[in-house]
């Protein structure tokens, strides 16, 4: 897809910041190709942008002393969990310093009375689940891969159990964030709700490491259901699908997860995760509550969906057949990348309105066979599987385009297709991205949404970051 902008002049590490990071870290500070390699890819369709080096901190302290001295020598610093975002956020594409989070991996303190927990920013979805296995307490918010919660904090990610349990925005309590200086700040506090001055962790919360490196986070926990019910249910059509979901989330049903997969992504996963499933327009669902709660809201959706066609409810039973469904789920992205070898898939993320959803994917259907019909009329031979899912109870879909970046016309006609599909969601009332985050790949899309607001942005980034040196190249394009 799009070359990142590199129009700079990328210049050596100086060497009094490589002797000084070398002090400092020992061989927790490396240049090795390999290693910088490593650093300089993500899950997205960019191609790799490696830093200069990489630093390994094990403590904020050791943060704060690295980005004060990459400060002083004016080096881009690029904050890196584990590498899976989908919109370039961790790619150098300026040089420098990437500050790699992952051994700051402790659970500092759960505090199960006030269902909260406090960790290091490397440490990941699932260890804090296993953290809190014997607490009959978990951290409910999936994005699928194991994101760590710095990683997630930063990119105000969220997943399939957001219908119930929200974003990330929803439950960060507090924040230990490093600035560009290299001073360290605490925002936020323990308690569920304060009026204190600026609501300064929502502003971190999203800002994908452009104004200060996060490294400690407070986040709500939640208590485990008492029971739980997962199940999948066939549809004619995708519109079918969407009108279930829509009824039942206006009826009030509170149904934990709620996912979409058209008959292409269904094949996908077959193939993926050696599942059987039929192909065709299908809901994941899963129900959270006591055993009562549980039945009736089943029962409830069992019969909206029939009055749209739907095939019936299956079951997953046990909890190992619930893993396996929603395992597979969430390896959709590798499924549609397994399509079609040595190509890429770029990933969308719009979401609109809940009343909004069906026109917006009908429409957008519509736009994906155009784009192939004319794809094909371009280029004989060519291709563009393109597979729709997403999380529909909060409004929030994916098409998966799988692109050919060695054929012009398939880059072209994918650019084109994601720019309609955020036009649409955009003049629906809805956004260009409701969980991926802008990184490179929305730059363009930012003015188009926010308007002037994107002012009052670039004077925050600013007056946190003056030197531009904090992940440059994201979220705000140079002005």
């Amino acid at each position: 897809m799009n070359q990142p902008h590199t129009d700079f002049a990328r210049r050596p590490l100086p060497e009094p910041l490589l002797l000084a990071l070398r002090e400092l870290l020992g061989e927790r500070f490396s240049t090795s190709p390999a290693v910088r390699d490593h650093h300089g890819r993500d899950e997205s369709a960019f191609p790799p942008a490696a830093p200069d080096a990489v630093a390994f901190p094990e403590s904020t302290d050791e943060v704060a002393a690295v980005v004060k001295r990459c400060a002083e020598h004016g080096v881009p610093m690029i904050p890196f969990g584990v590498g899976t975002s989908l919109e370039g956020h961790v790619l150098a594409i300026r040089g420098g310093v990437t500050i790699d989070l992952s051994r700051m991996n402790r659970v500092l303190d759960v505090h199960p009375d006030d269902l909260d927990a406090t960790v290091e920013a490397g440490v990941t979805r699932m260890q804090l689940n296993a953290a809190l296995r014997d607490t009959g307490l978990f951290f409910p918010l999936d994005p699928g891969a194991d994101a760590t919660l710095g990683g997630m904090a930063a990119t105000r990610a969220s997943g399939t159990n957001a219908v119930r349990y929200g974003t990330m925005r929803e439950n960060v309590l507090a924040l230990t964030v490093v600035l560009a200086s290299g001073d360290v700040i605490r925002t936020g506090t323990r308690a569920r709700k304060s009026a204190a001055g600026y609501d300064l962790t929502r502003l971190f919360v999203g800002s994908e490491g452009t104004l200060g490196v996060i490294t400690e986070l407070t986040v709500r926990i939640h208590p485990q259901p008492e029971a739980l019910s997962a199940a999948v249910c066939r549809f004619p059509s995708v519109r079918d699908a969407v009108a279930t979901v829509i009824q039942t989330i206006q009826l009030g049903v509170p149904i934990a997860r709620c996912e979409l997969l058209d008959a292409a992504t269904i094949g996908a996963i077959n193939r993926h995760s050696k599942l059987a499933l039929p192909e065709a327009a299908t809901v994941f669902f899963e129900f959270h509550g006591s055993p009562a709660a549980v039945k009736e809201q089943t029962e409830s959706v069992d019969a909206i969906a029939s009055e749209h066609g739907g095939a019936g409810f299956e079951w997953a039973t046990t909890p190992e057949e619930r893993t396996r469904l929603w395992t597979a789920r969430h390896q959709a992205y590798f499924a549609c990348l397994g399509m079609r070898p040595n190509c890429r898939v770029v990933s969308t993320d719009v979401c609109v309105p809940i009343s909004r959803l069906a026109d917006c994917v009908a429409e957008t259907e519509v736009d994906v066979a155009a784009t192939r019909a004319r794809i094909v009329a371009r280029s004989p031979g060519a291709g563009l599987p393109v597979t729709l899912l997403g999380h529909i109870g909060d409004g929030n879909f994916h098409l998966g385009i799988n692109v050919d970046t060695a054929n012009p016309v398939e880059v072209e006609e994918a650019e084109s297709l994601n720019e309609r599909l955020v036009a649409r969601a955009l003049a629906m009332g809805g956004t260009s991205t409701g969980e991926h985050g802008i990184g490179m790949g929305k730059l363009d899309f930012l003015a188009a949404e926010h308007g002037s607001a994107v002012n009052v942005m670039r004077t925050l980034k600013a007056a946190l970051d003056p030197k531009g040196l904090l992940n440059p190249g994201k979220v705000l394009r140079a002005a």
